[in-house]
């Protein structure tokens, strides 16, 4: 039972590979007689011979990774590459912090923590990158005796 022509012609016929070509197991008799393109496409119609599905990928586990990254999982210092201006530029960094400590600076001036003057002097010692962060500049006002009596 050599059914390797009727599975060629079968092949060309649907425009699929020969591994695609399905040919029904109860009725190899039938698809054995077959000959012919003619006797093949009648085997189709019936149903006898069919192409299988394309086997896809999968995006099951692309989609579980993505809903784990939304939720901040997968994005340790193993997974990253490049320097750390590569991912958030220098700039960036630079007007998330200055922009933070001008807002405490306001508001310590809004609550007469600090005089207008020494919210001046703090403003330009901000902007010459002396202060880190909010916490670095509360204490030098701390430390240096800013602070209003």
């Amino acid at each position: 039972m050599n059914l390797k022509s009727q599975r060629k012609l079968a092949s060309r016929m649907l425009k699929v590979g020969e591994n695609r070509v399905w040919m029904d197991p109860e009725r190899t008799e039938d698809i054995e007689i077959a000959i012919t393109r003619q006797d093949v496409r009648k085997l189709i119609h019936e149903g006898a011979i069919s192409p299988k599905r394309k086997t896809g990928i999968s995006r099951s586990r692309a989609k579980a990774y993505s809903a784990q990254r939304k939720r901040g999982r997968r994005r340790g210092s193993g997974r990253r590459t490049g320097k750390k201006t590569a991912r958030i530029s220098g700039k960036d960094l630079w007007m998330e912090r200055i922009r933070s400590i001008r807002v405490k600076l306001k508001e310590l001036r809004h609550q007469r923590i600090i005089s207008s003057l020494t919210y001046r002097r703090l403003y330009l010692l901000a902007k010459g990158g002396t202060f880190e962060n909010v916490p670095h500049l509360m204490r030098f006002i701390e430390t240096q005796g800013m602070k209003r009596r």
